[in-house]
């Protein structure tokens, strides 16, 4: 057999090197597609952010927002998904809204990506995958997992310190792409406070009396399975904390912290007369007690690693060989919607908020996800 010469050699690097690039580049392409939702029949138009804010068009913070009007007036709500993409049960719950609520009083907007530069990458070195799917009667929904941050290559170099602009508190300088510390952001800042601007712009246009911000956490992090609240908000999100306590939906309350800046309970209860608040689930996919990272760890929610921590007691919340699964958490954020909109509906007469179709915490459950996904149109 012969050897190869070394030019010979130096074109066998150069196409091996040429095809991981070509693959690379595709799948760097593929992770700019945006996931697939059907506007269920309560969606009575859909919007941009940019429709909202000139500034934000053509760009790749530019993001869907679904309006629901209901058949008769009263309040709005706005509900955000995906401000960290990583973040899934908030992804999923606002799918869940879109594709099955209708409104019979007041008004319902939803943003389920609102980080959309987020959901195009993943973090370096680990070993996130890039979507996840969910079984339905039809086939197979695929969804992206994204990531906590901005893309960096929308939004590059980070600073050494990030100096959140309204308040003038500083932070490390990754948090300059972290949507969730740039709030209320600025029309003429940068990309990822250009965003918050935009979603400010959408509040404060739909006029929301109630926005409610879906996040997860590690199950080692001590803010999770909570709500927390904006001081004017503290009513509403209390009288919905006992509710749910009462359904044996474990949920506890924190007040937003009056001098942490950028973060979406803080800035928007400042910044408007909406009542502004945060919710948390478990998610064993981000933490670092976390072992294989892979789609079933994301979907089921299952980490024999989280059960020894548990035993450990190293978490926040019990862990059991049945984990946490992502049914689990989008049932537990339909929960807390149904109780927060009841508590507000209790306090503010004449601007009510009432929706139908909202998947029920126990069906969500039992049935699954995939049983109120619908087809893609």
């Amino acid at each position: 057999m012969s050897r190869l010469s070394a030019s010979g050699r130096a074109w066998v690097f150069l196409a091996l090197g040429l095809t991981a690039a070509i693959v690379a580049g595709l799948e760097f392409r593929a992770m700019h597609e945006p996931e697939p939702i059907t506007a269920g029949p309560g969606v009575a138009r859909m919007r941009a952010l940019s429709d909202y804010a000139a500034w934000m068009k053509g760009s790749p913070g530019d993001t869907p927002v679904y309006v629901f009007e209901g058949r008769e007036p009263g309040g709005t709500m706005l509900l955000l998904g995906g401000t960290h993409p990583q973040e899934i049960s908030g992804l999923m719950a606002a799918v869940l809204a879109i594709e099955n609520v209708t409104v019979a009083k007041g008004r319902l907007i939803v943003i389920p990506q609102a980080n959309r530069s987020g959901f195009t990458h993943t973090e370096p070195l680990e070993g996130f995958p890039h979507t996840f799917e969910i079984d339905t009667p039809q086939g197979r929904r695929w969804f992206r997992l994204g990531m906590r941050l901005a893309n960096p290559i929308h939004q590059w170099p980070d600073p050494d310190l990030h100096v959140h602009a309204a308040s003038g508190e500083v932070m490390v300088g990754l948090e300059s792409r972290n949507l969730n510390r740039n709030h209320p952001g600025q029309a003429e800042g940068r990309f990822t406070a250009r965003v918050a601007a935009a979603i400010l712009a959408v509040l404060k246009a739909e006029g929301a009396d109630l926005t409610l911000d879906l996040h997860e956490a590690y199950p080692e992090y001590p803010i999770i399975n909570m709500i927390v609240a904006h001081e004017r908000a503290f009513e509403i999100a209390t009288l919905a904390t006992m509710s749910l306590q009462a359904r044996k939906i474990p949920m506890d309350l924190m007040a937003s912290p009056k001098n942490l800046h950028g973060l979406s309970h803080r800035e928007f209860g400042d910044h408007s007369s909406t009542f502004a608040l945060l919710s948390e689930t478990a998610n064993p996919g981000m933490g670092r007690f976390r072992g294989r990272t892979d789609e079933a760890l994301v979907v089921e929610g299952q980490d024999a690693n989280y059960v020894r921590a548990s035993g450990l007691k190293r978490l926040f919340v019990p862990f059991s060989e049945k984990g946490h699964p992502l049914a689990d958490r989008v049932a537990r954020n339909m929960a807390t919607i149904e109780e927060l909109l009841a508590a507000h509906n209790e306090a503010n007469t004449g601007r009510e908020i009432v929706l139908e179709g909202l998947p029920d915490y126990d069906a969500v459950r039992l049935k699954g996800l995939g049983h109120f996904l619908k087809p893609i149109l």
